[in-house]
């Protein structure tokens, strides 16, 4: 039993520093929203500057590790950041 909740416990500990999960929680208008993580992965690959001013959140310590989970994320989350996007409303709520 203890041995199957390491895997989900360690998942948990490293979505808090997912680029996904950060930046669609910033909710910074003007900020990026559909494939927002990866973008904030990739930006800060190519030595972007200033993510906390173009995302709303700083960069994972390690981008290139957070990459492919990101890409995943914002994969998953495709429809509701093109929803989001074109301004509909879905009545969705969340955040921690």
């Amino acid at each position: 039993m203890i041995k199957g909740a390491v895997p989900i416990l360690l998942a948990l500990v490293l979505l808090q520093g997912c680029a996904s999960v950060g930046t669609l929680n910033a909710a910074k208008p003007g900020a990026p929203i559909i494939y927002s993580g990866t973008r904030l992965d990739w930006y800060s690959l190519n030595d972007g500057c200033c993510p906390m001013d173009r995302f709303g959140v700083d960069a994972p310590e390690y981008p290139a590790i957070d990459l492919p989970a990101s890409a995943l994320l914002d994969t998953l989350l495709l429809p509701f950041a093109v929803a989001a996007e074109l301004g509909v409303v879905l009545g969705v709520s969340g955040g921690y």
